[in-house]
């Protein structure tokens, strides 16, 4: 690995300028990417390919001031794109390899660890060590400045909390665009000298399941979306070398926790953080877990909950914004000072998520803040609603819920569902004794594929553009 991110060294360093965009899938030749881009002294740009790539790339340039992007052919051609000006592939850098750099690459993979850093950049650990987007489920992606001292912060912080070593094998699936799959399944297995098993793709359930048992995987972090998916398309035994296993960027339903118990005898561990937060804020894990709960803060991590109009500290089981701070809290967006001082305060950060502590330090996520919507008057959480329908509906049913707008109400609660195989009538009566009138869906709208982000999040912009849109038809 290390000869072939000297070989790589080489040809970023003719790149120009600060930046280098990446738009490449989890594999080896992302990883050494990244790592060839900050031995010269530049900052990886990881863009989303799934969601438009080419569009992506452009918008990143624009925000990051940069040209050249890092890409594959293989890439652009399973995705049916046409390349864009100053796109480099890494298969022409490999295919221009000559002996004479292999040769060199390697003799100074030999020489010793001091020798080799001075061949390499250097510099403070407060220096920027990557930009990556926020998934835009709400709002324009943002341009998320991480450190070295951020996603060290967690690197650090995870194994003092589960056993971790070079003998561990992490399926390392998810994107490295996303920060959890960042930091979580590359530099933590880096650093720590363990095993990782890349896989372009956390969507091929199967196949995944498969490569977990193939080559005895020992953790593994994904999406609850994904676990859902390895759920149905794994065989008993698939999963019987995992020691951990953890989700996070959504809520962790019940049934598949559930359902990997019963299958696997696998609890899935429940984690919280942002992309802003490097990105572990806190987690359940092994001796320390409360089912339902987002686990207690990492050490290094201080949380507060505060009133949501007074900002007022609260105490033990009071909800409210919660806020954090530490070293694992971003240096900023990137060309965005407004946005970034409207986020922190003092160090501390919003994460702009609504939730309580227990009195065992225990934390509980309650949704985002905009995800609370005024009806009638009153607030409604919509992932309160979204928990009450999952546990309703068939297990292979994905429900998302949504508000539009009501001129006498100011909005109406409204249910999509991935399939309408189910009783609605049955589902709406039983929903009605769970949750209060004005929280009950006024609407069921069948969406065949709700869209979801790359990282296994619905994306509600888009889910709730749709809803509207038959909402104005009269569907």
């Amino acid at each position: 690995m290390l000869i072939a991110t000297f070989i790589l060294k080489e040809h970023i360093a003719k790149i120009k300028g600060k930046y280098v965009g990446i738009l490449l899938p989890t594999s080896m030749g992302c990883m050494l990417s990244v790592i060839s881009t900050l031995m010269n002294g530049k900052v990886p740009v990881m863009i989303n390919y799934a969601t438009g790539a080419i569009e992506n790339s452009m918008y990143a340039r624009e925000k990051c001031q940069f040209k050249t992007v890092l890409t594959s052919k293989k890439l652009l051609d399973k995705l049916g794109l046409q390349p864009i000006d100053h796109m480099i592939f890494v298969e022409d850098i490999l295919a221009e390899v000559k002996l004479a750099t292999k040769l060199k690459a390697a003799f100074i993979s030999k020489l010793p660890t001091a020798m080799i850093q001075k061949l390499v950049h250097s510099g403070d650990s407060s220096e920027i060590s990557v930009i990556l987007f926020t998934s835009g489920s709400e709002k324009e992606p943002k341009a998320v400045q991480l450190s070295h001292k951020n996603i060290l912060h967690n690197v650090d912080a995870i194994p003092k909390l589960v056993t971790l070593d070079h003998n561990d094998v992490f399926m390392s699936i998810l994107p490295m665009f996303h920060v959890f799959g960042l930091t979580v399944e590359f530099w933590l297995p880096l650093l720590i000298g363990a095993s990782m098993v890349t896989y372009p793709n956390p969507l091929e359930y199967k196949t995944v399941s498969d490569l977990v048992r193939e080559y005895k995987a020992t953790f593994i972090a994904a999406t609850p979306s994904f676990f859902f998916g390895y759920l149905n398309k794994s065989k008993p035994g698939d999963f019987a070398t995992l020691r951990f296993a953890i989700a996070g960027a959504d809520k962790l339903p019940d049934k598949v926790y559930e359902g990997f118990m019963k299958k696997h005898g696998i609890p899935i561990f429940e984690g919280y953080g942002a992309t802003e937060t490097s990105p572990v804020i806190s987690t359940n894990y092994p001796g320390i877990h409360k089912m339902g709960s987002i686990g207690k803060p990492i050490p290094g991590v201080q949380v507060r909950i505060l009133d949501i109009n007074t900002d007022k500290i609260l105490g033990p089981n009071e909800e409210g914004k919660v806020v954090v701070k530490g070293d694992m809290v971003m240096e900023g967006y990137l060309g965005d000072l407004e946005e970034t001082s409207l986020r922190i305060h003092n160090g501390w950060y919003d994460t702009g998520d609504i939730g309580m502590i227990d009195d065992d330090g225990f934390m509980w996520h309650r949704g985002r803040l905009k995800r609370f919507v005024k009806v009638g008057g009153e607030m409604v959480s919509l992932v309160k609603v979204e928990n009450a329908l999952s546990r309703l509906l068939p297990e292979d049913v994905i429900c998302c819920v949504v508000d539009i707008p009501n001129a006498t109400k100011g909005a109406d609660v409204v249910a999509a569902v991935a399939t309408g195989d189910f009783d609605k009538d049955k589902v709406l009566k039983m929903l009605k004794k769970e949750l209060p009138a004005i929280a009950v869906p006024r609407q069921f709208y069948v969406i065949e594929d709700i869209p979801m982000m790359a990282s296994g999040k619905v994306n509600f912009r888009a889910v709730e553009s749709i809803c509207r849109e038959r909402s104005t038809n009269g569907e």
